[in-house]
């Protein structure tokens, strides 16, 4: 039997990743000395509470090969065959915790994947990894649909402030003084595993540019896998969800939150969208 394992960067909700069969790993956050299992022990609600109440910045770290010890035993000893699926090696180190793990286990057939994404769009992997394996689909036959399909994904970060990822090390000081200077309200592009930035004067320019740059090629299907989704930033995200509702044609546009090890990167007030622009081995 083939099992799914992921984590909890795929923004899964935890009581439908156990309807599906799914192993969800949780990424650690880590304020000061405490450290809370990602969605287990701190929810997104809450660490936002606990983020603006804070002196302090906190951190992030992929899950320990510890956690996934225990998912690995089981595997090993029913001889069953495990995919995992972890977001992008480029901003988590989860595929290095999986892969050195999997060290203790040479018996068992471990298969790790990194996905080139994170959020939703891995979300979307995930459950597709796990739709193709209940229909039959062999370990690599499903291996080689998830490779085929993640270098077609593309998302688009709008962030509210530059502090994050200033204090993150994804910019520099002088670029982000410059852009609180200037009130800089910058759009990241995460597409084929590389990170880029857009920026405008205003919000509701970057968020009208947002919309441009998916009008520019997403798909009006629900093949794109179109997702929203967003941190402490409801309205936006209602606003948004009207115009590509009407945009692409979709009946009805569920937005996600974004879970609290992203939200560490890119602070509150953040609205992102994530779709597919091919989903080969889906029609």
């Amino acid at each position: 039997m083939i099992k799914i394992i992921a984590d909890t960067t795929s923004v899964i909700d935890l009581d439908e990743a156990t309807r599906l069969g799914i192993t969800l790993v949780p990424q650690l956050i880590v304020f000061g000395e405490k450290s809370y299992r990602d969605e287990y022990e701190i929810s997104t609600e809450e660490f936002l509470s606990k983020l603006k109440s804070s002196s302090t910045l906190p951190k992030t770290a992929a899950p320990s090969p510890a956690f996934y010890a225990e998912a690995y035993a089981k595997i090993a000893q029913a001889k069953d065959t495990a995919i995992v699926i972890c977001p992008s090696t480029q901003i988590s180190g989860t595929y290095r915790s999986a892969t050195v793990a999997a060290q203790d286990y040479p018996d068992a057939d471990i298969r790790i994947v990194d996905t080139f994404t994170i959020g939703p769009a891995l979300g979307t992997l995930v459950i597709k990894a796990k739709e193709w394996a209940d229909a039959g689909a062999d370990a690599q036959t499903i291996i080689d649909r998830l490779n085929a399909a993640k270098v077609f994904n593309k998302i688009y970060f709008y962030v509210d402030t530059l502090e994050y990822l200033h204090k993150g090390g994804r910019i520099g000081a002088a670029q982000a003084l410059l852009g609180s200077i200037l009130q800089v309200k910058p759009i990241l592009a995460f597409i084929n595993d590389k990170v880029s930035f857009f920026s405008q004067r205003t919000k509701r320019l970057a968020l009208d540019r947002l919309v441009e740059l998916v009008k520019e090629d997403c798909p009006h299907n629900i093949h794109a896998h179109f997702a929203l989704f967003q941190a402490d930033a409801m309205a936006d995200a209602l606003l948004l969800k009207e115009k590509f509702e009407s945009l692409l044609g979709l009946d009805s546009i569920q937005i996600s939150k974004i879970p609290p090890a992203m939200i560490v990167h890119v602070g509150p007030g953040v609205v992102a969208v994530s779709y597919f622009t091919e989903f080969p081995g889906e029609l």
